[in-house]
C-alpha cells in the first residue's frame, strides 16, 4: 500500500515504540520513516518561527510610520541645537579674534576690526597696528585703538582701526605687527602679538585668534 501512511505505536508517558525486528533488519524502513517524520515536524516547527517573525516586523512597521521617523529626527536636531546654543552664549568662556585686511590702493590700506565672540564682556581693550620695514627695525606708521568695554558677541571696527601709509614703493615687502590687550572675566590682563610678512600681494586678509580660555574647564 503505497499510499497508506503506518500508525506509529506510542508508550503510555507518549514515547514511540520501535520493534527490534524494524532494527535488526525486519523492517529498517520504518526506522527511516521515524527519522522522516521527525524532520518534517522540526521544518514545520521552523515555518512557523518564521512566520511569527514576520508577523512581528510587519507589525512593528506598521506601529512605527514615517511622520514619527520625521519627528524624532527633529526633536534630535533640536536637543543639540540647545546643547550648542548653551556653549554659545551661556559658558563662561573668553575668545577674542581680530580682523585685518591689507590692500594697496595708492600706498598700503589697512582695516582691522575687534570681535569678541566670547560670551563675557572684555574690558580695557587696546589694539595697535605697526607698518614696518620688512625685518620689523624700522616702525613707518601706527595707529592704535583703545576701547573701555566690548560686550560678547559684539565687534568694534571704524575710521580708528583704518591707516594708510603713503610713500613707500608697494613693490617692496614689509611687516605688518598687530598687537591686542584686555581684560578678561576673571579680572586677568592678556595679551597677544601677531606678526605678518605683506607686499607681495596686493591683498591679503588676516584672522588672528587669541588663545580660548573656558573658566569651569581652565580653572585650577
Amino acid at each position: 500500500m503505497s499510499g497508506e501512511r503506518k500508525k506509529i505505536p506510542v508508550g503510555d508517558e507518549g514515547e514511540m515504540l520501535v520493534h527490534e525486528d524494524e532494527i535488526s533488519g525486519g523492517n529498517p524502513a520504518g526506522l527511516l520513516n521515524l527519522a522522516a517524520l521527525d524532520a518534517d515536524e522540526d521544518m514545520a516547527e521552523t515555518m512557523e518561527d518564521v512566520r511569527r517573525a514576520k508577523e512581528a516586523v510587519d507589525s512593528l512597521g506598521q506601529k512605527i510610520s514615517p511622520r514619527q521617523v520625521a519627528l524624532a529626527g527633529i526633536v534630535l536636531l533640536m536637543f543639540i541645537g540647545v546643547v550648542l546654543s548653551g556653549w554659545y552664549w551661556v559658558l563662561p568662556r573668553d575668545s577674542v579674534n581680530v580682523e585685518t585686511q591689507y590692500m594697496q590702493r595708492g600706498g598700503h590700506l589697512m582695516m582691522s576690526e575687534i570681535h569678541n565672540t566670547g560670551s563675557r564682556a572684555i574690558t580695557d581693550v587696546v589694539v595697535q597696528v605697526h607698518f614696518a620695514s620688512e625685518n620689523g627695525s624700522e616702525i613707518y606708521q601706527s595707529m592704535r585703538i583703545e576701547v573701555d568695554t566690548i560686550d560678547a558677541h559684539s565687534s568694534i571696527a571704524g575710521d580708528d582701526l583704518e591707516m594708510i601709509v603713503i610713500g613707500y614703493t608697494v613693490w617692496d615687502e614689509y611687516l605688518i605687527t598687530i598687537e591686542l590687550e584686555w581684560t578678561d572675566y576673571n579680572n586677568v590682563e592678556q595679551r597677544e602679538t601677531w606678526e605678518h610678512e605683506v607686499g607681495y600681494w596686493a591683498t591679503e586678509f588676516f584672522m588672528d585668534k587669541a588663545e580660548r580660555t573656558i573658566w569651569p574647564m581652565s580653572s585650577p
